[in-house]
């Protein structure tokens, strides 16, 4: 390819003008201008690169911290919605038979001061049962710090009706001795029961409560326990009313006895 300056062809503008010429004279100076309007345009990869660093600089740490913030939040609804659809299907499977579930019936334990403990001693009194164990590092002392405020605050309105009730779950470890210190951080009315394996699981099995500890289980073993997160709520007569999840707060349960729903008078 040639190049042809402009002197050059200025030079050539002063001699006589022929038909030839200026048609020469008119495609040179075309081939110019055509050749500077490409020479002013930036390289493709000048434009791509320009283009990849918007794209990165929209990314600012703004953007980063809202995009963590809500994921997180995404993250604590879902596990939020989950734990409320595994509670109503528990209750789902509670209540399969027609009318009233049968929940609760004969047991016979041990108290954590040593005493025997069976279903006759619910009679007579409102009873919030829950079942738990000693170890749960979370879980059981929210649950169990729940039942206390409800028990103060429904005491103050229809006296003392109530009898919360703790039975372990973890009958290798939770003697009644160890229960009765860890009851010493809950309300004083609470009792613990616990009693052999084979106590454990037909109480459990009674109260329609899932459990893990493993049968063979020995105090010094290292195991992790599951188990239904529920609060009973028993009439007087020993017979269900109600079970309380974990999602249930102490507001709505305190509410649910306010308006007679369990049946409780003032």
């Amino acid at each position: 390819m040639f190049s042809v300056s402009r002197r050059v062809l200025l030079q050539s503008f002063r001699r006589p003008v022929h038909a030839s010429d200026l048609t020469c004279r008119r495609s040179c100076l075309t081939y110019l201008e055509t050749r500077r309007a490409y020479s002013d345009k930036p390289p493709a990869s000048s434009a791509s690169s320009a283009r990849d660093r918007n794209a990165v600089g929209v990314f600012t740490p703004k953007s980063a911290a809202i995009f963590l913030l809500t994921g997180l939040g995404l993250l604590y609804y879902f596990r939020h919605e989950k734990a409320k659809v595994l509670e109503q299907q528990e209750k789902d499977r509670a209540n399969k038979a027609y009318g009233r579930p049968t929940v609760g019936g004969p047991f016979s334990l041990t108290t954590h001061t040593g005493a025997t403990y069976t279903e006759k001693d619910l009679l007579g009194k409102w009873s919030m049962v829950y079942f738990g164990f000693t170890n749960c590092p979370d879980i059981c002392p929210a649950e169990m710090d729940k039942m206390g405020l409800v028990l103060e605050a429904a005491e103050k309105e229809h006296g003392k009706i109530f009898n919360p009730v703790f039975v372990s779950v973890d009958p290798a470890r939770d003697s009644p001795s160890r229960i009765a210190v860890y009851l010493k951080d809950f309300h004083p009315a609470f009792i613990g029961l616990v009693g052999s394996y084979q106590a454990v699981k037909a109480v459990c099995k009674a109260y329609r409560v899932y459990f893990s500890t493993p049968p063979n289980a020995k105090p010094e073993d290292d195991y992790l326990v599951d188990h239904s997160i529920f609060v009973y709520l028993m009439d007087p007569q020993g017979r269900f009313m109600e079970a309380f999840g974990q999602t249930v707060t102490t507001d709505e349960m305190l509410e649910k006895i306010r308006e007679g729903h369990c049946g409780v008078e003032g």
